[in-house]
């Protein structure tokens, strides 16, 4: 089993978003990968580009903790659909033997992966699994959504893991702690995450391709430049909570075109008074589709409430979907932004 040691802090990790994108691409100009191997052919313009391989002990600083893989992993506990979605994209399927906490199914591009996985088929629990469990999986890395995954009342603590030899990573883009926190969270972190997980695996080929592809399709969004507004409805009855100005729902909300009418709100999310939302009067909402409060139970409650029927895009009608899922940053991202943009499109405004 590959160990996970917790090294001496430094004033910079080695791979810190959003550094970590900004030394790959270094990495291609230079011959130096993030790893810290030498590319083949050195200063040959023609090799530079080819990612080298991971040179191991690596020590990665996330969220705030530096890890150190003596080795790639090779057996992965994911908690929260992002991460899974993460190894899937990546080919790292055959890495996962146990995953936790889905938001949903797997994406239709990502369905083929995921069938050679039993693991993503039978996730070992709905929600955040004790730590024995994750232990009794015998994983060499814990991948988690949410820091607050990683608990002692939930997965396990990121430094009793290290002690048992189990390495932990969080996705940067869910880091909470001002210091560590993207604001705002652009995409940049989001490719930055690929190209790190990737040298975490020593699967940086991979990673170039996926960012190469995601960036290509992001560049190809035709943005909306109406002027639109939108209130981006996660969930909550009598107060809505709401994508705020500095997360997801931000970044793919730009992404798009549309005007946050929450965007003033310094957070990822927030509360939001439906006293406010009418006052906004935006002009599409965005819908967070779950299994648990889904879209079409937000429509109904929209417009059986006689205050919010009155609002310009309930009483039109002007409703755009998303899965819960693509809603936090990973490889959906992007295919969200495509799939609202066309929603937008659609509309009869």
């Amino acid at each position: 089993m590959p160990s996970a040691r917790t090294a001496p802090r430094r004033p910079h990790g080695l791979l810190a978003l959003p550094a970590a994108l900004a030394l790959a691409l270094a990495a291609c100009s230079s011959g130096t990968a993030p790893g810290g191997t030498s590319s083949p052919g050195g200063d040959d313009p023609a090799s530079a580009t080819v990612p080298a391989r991971t040179t191991y002990p690596l020590t990665v600083e996330d969220c705030g903790v530096e890890v150190t893989f003596d080795a790639a992993p090779e057996r992965v506990v994911t908690i929260k659909s992002s991460t899974t979605e993460m190894l899937l994209a990546l080919g790292l399927g055959d890495r996962i033997v146990a995953t936790a906490f889905p938001d949903g199914p797997v994406p239709a591009a990502l369905a083929d992966a995921a069938a050679d996985v039993p693991a993503v088929a039978e996730p070992m629990s709905d929600k955040v699994p004790g730590a024995e469990a994750v232990l009794d999986a015998e994983p060499d890395l814990v991948y988690a959504g949410w820091e607050s995954n990683l608990t002692a009342d939930g997965a396990g603590d990121r430094d009793t893991l290290a002690r048992l030899g189990v390495a932990t990573y969080v996705s940067p883009a869910a880091c909470k702690a001002p210091e560590h926190m993207p604001d705002p969270l652009t995409f940049e972190h989001v490719f930055a995450e690929i190209t790190e997980v990737g040298t975490i695996f020593d699967a940086q080929d991979a990673a170039a391709a996926l960012v190469a592809e995601q960036r290509a399709t992001l560049d190809g969004v035709v943005r909306d430049e109406r002027g639109l507004t939108a209130l981006w409805y996660s969930s909550g009855d009598d107060i809505p909570y709401v994508g705020a100005g500095i997360g997801a729902p931000q970044m793919i909300l730009d992404a798009v075109g549309l005007e946050n009418v929450a965007g003033d709100v310094h957070d990822t999310w927030t509360s939001y008074a439906w006293e406010e939302a009418i006052a906004a009067d935006p002009d599409v909402l965005v819908l967070v589709d779950a299994a648990w409060n889904t879209a079409d139970a937000k429509i109904e409650r929209l417009e059986s409430n006689p205050a919010t029927a009155e609002m310009t895009a309930v009483r039109e009608g002007r409703y755009l979907t998303i899965p819960f899922p693509a809603t936090e940053a990973g490889v959906r991202t992007v295919d969200a932004v495509v799939d609202l943009a066309a929603q937008l499109e659609a509309l009869d405004l």
